[in-house]
């Protein structure tokens, strides 16, 4: 047997020792091939076993292995430790001292986010059109053909669709999915309803995002947001129609604004008219805004077209209805003197802050 300074178990108690006085990860990593690799006295040590008797290095091998575990098993556990202790030390750098930051939010001001102008805009006129007796719908932006141009009698290469510049999605066979032009595919919807569970009449207005290949300007988006509203009940005319115009004109711009009815072509209403309020920026006088008329058109309506009813199934000789549509961008623009709609969409503080 070899003298003490070669025995497996006082080179492991030294080893021991060695690893217990490593202070850091680096400095363990630098020193694992010295304690337990290849410069280690256990692969000394391992070289020696072959000028032994068979006896004596079957003994001596055995003690050298259960030495090199336990100093292997010291030396992770000591690195598991310093992992932790540099954790816990960069956690403590990265501690933020809650008096500071409680002083800090009592020094500077703190911003406080709210809804945007579109938003707030369109809850406005729900509120208008629900004191009216109006309920409010909703429906997908993204729509069939049939919703977006058939059942509002527009059948395939009718000469109306090139009203609409269209976003077409790619489902389906080409051309059958769309991202709607309007918000009258939702009058479908709700007729639709009406006619299954015998829910008429119809009262309802139907807000939401729509979708034109339009170049923007001042008065027009890629992405606008309309409201549109239908009546569908017994003896509806065209003189309920103008008088719920000029209601919703008065309520919502106040006594100042009055509105007008054009005559106008919409291929799902007959007769169709477009209304417009009197110009908030210039007062009627005339700017850029409203084209130097004074009046700016804020939507079209009419009396629904027969073959609108008949698509959904109502009968066109017993009800009668009205719609309308018109931008609620184009509502705030008044409302709020906004000269170009550009504004809404380029996120300039300035002009969000003064809606908040």
């Amino acid at each position: 047997m070899p003298d003490d300074r070669l025995d497996p178990a006082t080179l492991a108690d030294d080893l021991v020792n060695r690893v217990h006085a490593l202070a850091s990860l680096d400095a363990l990593r630098e020193a694992e091939a010295s304690l337990v690799g290849r410069r280690s006295p256990f692969a000394e040590l391992q070289r020696t076993l072959g000028a032994l008797d068979e006896e004596e290095r079957r003994t001596l091998g055995a003690s050298l292995q259960e030495a090199r575990r336990r100093v292997e098993g010291e030396l992770e556990a000591r690195r598991g430790l310093l992992a932790a202790e540099e954790r816990r030390r960069a956690l403590e750098a990265d501690r933020l001292d809650l008096g500071d930051v409680v002083d800090a939010a009592v020094r500077l001001p703190v911003a406080v986010g709210h809804g945007g102008l579109i938003a707030a805009t369109q809850r406005e006129l729900e509120d208008v059109f629900v004191a009216m007796g109006f309920t409010v719908e909703e429906g997908p932006e993204v729509e069939s053909d049939w919703y977006n141009f058939e059942a509002l009698n527009m059948p395939p290469a009718h000469p109306a669709r090139g009203l609409w510049d269209t976003f077409y999605v790619d489902l389906g066979d080409p051309e059958t999915v769309v991202l709607r032009t309007h918000t009258s595919p939702t009058q479908i919807h709700l007729m639709e309803r009406a006619t299954a569970t015998d829910g008429l009449p119809i009262h309802s207005v139907m807000p939401g995002r729509c979708y034109r290949r339009d170049t923007p300007d001042a008065r027009h988006l890629v992405a606008f947001h309309q409201i549109e509203g239908l009546v569908v009940a017994e003896g509806i005319t065209f003189a309920d129609l103008a008088g719920t115009i000029e209601s919703f004109t008065t309520a919502y711009f106040g006594p100042s604004i009055t509105s007008r009815l054009r005559p106008g072509f919409f291929p799902f209403t007959e007769p169709s008219a477009e209304f417009e309020v009197t110009c908030t920026v210039c007062g009627g006088g005339g700017c850029r805004t409203c084209s130097m008329t004074g009046w700016v058109e804020l939507g079209g309506c009419g009396m629904v077209d027969p073959a609108v009813l008949t698509a959904v199934g109502i009968d066109p000789e017993r009800y009668h209805g009205f719609a309308f549509g018109f931008g609620i961008d184009r509502c705030a623009m008044m409302r709020y003197e906004i000269a170009d709609l550009r504004a809404l969409t380029e996120n300039d503080v300035r002009f969000v802050e003064q809606f908040s």
